[in-house]
């Protein structure tokens, strides 16, 4: 494996493959991804679940390209009201210079908000937000190729921690005990990671509770 930051590594698979969106942040920071604690408070976060359980509107979410497979994924896609979509967009914009700077970029434009929810057994297997993966006969992985460059960074604000299971893996990160990385902030947290391969991930299945999450994808000059 070889160090992308204080406290994390990626496994040197990575380094064979042609990855053309290849980017990492400052290999300085202890972590290569932000974790923003309390980006909407837990009263926030309440009316939200509450809201988009009673709602009667939810749709099964697609893969990119508008296929569903229950097998690859198998997420629910609910409509967050207006009022908390621009609830949303303010406290973003609050926590912009604080990401471009993380990352060293300038947002220029961010996607509609996708929110997103795990009922019990739900999950979203390993899947890179820029690129599609290429596999072997054998099913081995051997690089990527990007599909959707205007993503440049991924965001995932976590609207509840009332479930087991749910873990958001980054499938080629480590920790220095060789420990994969695991995620599961609490509610009202922000986590925010470039959408490159080397942060490929996965929802691992919920195996009690309901998960919710509002998740969005962002462009940038570089």
């Amino acid at each position: 494996m070889h160090q992308i930051s204080n406290y994390v590594y990626a496994l040197d698979d990575l380094l064979e493959w042609d990855i053309p969106t290849k980017r990492l942040p400052n290999p300085y920071h202890d972590f290569p991804y932000i974790l923003i604690s309390g980006v909407l408070t837990s009263q926030e976060c309440e009316e939200i679940i509450s809201l988009v359980q009673d709602a009667s509107q939810k749709h099964t979410a697609s893969l990119r390209g508008g296929d569903t497979n229950a097998d690859v994924r198998k997420t629910d896609i609910y409509t967050l009201p207006p009022k908390y979509t621009s609830l949303y967009q303010m406290r973003f914009d609050l926590l912009r210079p604080l990401i471009e700077d993380f990352f060293a970029l300038l947002l220029t434009y961010s996607t509609p908000l996708q929110v997103l929810g795990y009922e019990e057994g739900a999950f979203y297997v390993k899947h890179a937000d820029d690129s599609s993966e290429l596999r072997n006969r054998d099913g081995d992985t051997v690089g990527y190729v990007c599909v959707a460059p205007e993503r440049k960074l991924s965001s995932v604000l976590f609207c509840n921690d009332t479930f087991e299971g749910g873990e958001l893996l980054f499938n080629y990160l480590y920790d220095d005990q060789d420990r994969p990385i695991k995620v599961q902030p609490k509610a009202g947290d922000m986590l925010v990671f470039l959408s490159n391969p080397y942060f490929a991930h996965e929802v691992l299945p919920v195996t009690q509770g309901f998960r919710l999450s509002i998740v969005q994808w962002h462009d940038a000059l570089l």
